[in-house]
């Protein structure tokens, strides 16, 4: 008898008071989802999830999610009216994130499981910066390199152009564009940050190929001027 209750005394302590199961991490501010529906496309990973009995779309840089599985996130940026062009579909809305971390991973981090089991996480996102960083990014067969943009930007001037590089910054839909701020480990004379508008959804970190064409002298007001910038630029597959 005594067993009986103190099992019911456990059982009643992991509930809560109106009979469902109370997520431990909910005072850490992360959010709980649990996948229903995973699409995968080149460089995302788009996830159908349920969150306080409601579904919503999120999409993270690629992972290999599976049906049922629990994942933990904060933050992101909602997109609403959403059309993906390779999955030639509009969504309601999708929240990107940087990151989303397993259960298991999170369990580790608090001590609640053993650190030993096998466990699946997404890296860590990395930060905004527009500090210039130590990047190795191998040159594209018919590319151009950031450095050789600005040492001679009236060469490619009204130019179509392709760049590889890390994403370093990214600020959605400011005046109908989006905008990449882009490294490739290369500069010219203390210029190494490329801006690129676009209407391409990125991540902080995310290494693509941006095709565009190059204006130079191009002033949007508000201090916005910049001596070299790649427009309308789109991810080369």
């Amino acid at each position: 008898m005594k067993l009986l209750q103190s099992l019911l005394f456990l059982t009643l302590f992991m509930l809560g008071v109106d009979g469902t199961a109370q997520d431990p991490h909910a005072d850490s501010g992360l959010k709980k989802v649990i996948v229903q529906e995973v699409l995968q496309v080149s460089s995302y990973t788009y996830l159908n999830v349920l969150e306080d009995d409601k579904k919503k779309w999120i999409a993270v840089p690629t992972i290999d999610a599976k049906l049922g599985e629990i994942y933990y996130y904060k933050g992101g940026m909602a997109m609403p009216n959403f059309h993906s062009t390779e999955l030639n579909r509009t969504f309601d809305s999708v929240l990107f994130l940087g990151a989303i971390t397993s259960a298991e991973a999170i369990d580790v981090n608090s001590g609640m499981v053993d650190p030993d089991a096998p466990k699946e996480a997404a890296a860590p996102a990395k930060q905004p910066t527009l500090n210039q960083l130590e990047l190795n990014i191998e040159a594209i067969e018919g590319g151009i390199r950031i450095a050789t943009l600005f040492e001679n930007p009236q060469k490619y001037a009204g130019k179509q152009v392709k760049v590889v590089g890390e994403v370093t910054k990214f600020t959605a839909n400011i005046m109908g564009k989006n905008w990449v701020h882009f490294q490739d480990g290369t500069s010219h004379e203390g210029a190494y940050d490329l801006m690129v508008t676009s209407q391409e959804i990125v991540s902080v970190g995310d290494v693509v190929v941006f095709e565009g064409v190059i204006a130079l002298n191009k002033d949007f007001g508000a201090g916005y001027f910049y001596k070299v910038i790649l427009e309308e630029g789109a991810i080369v597959k």
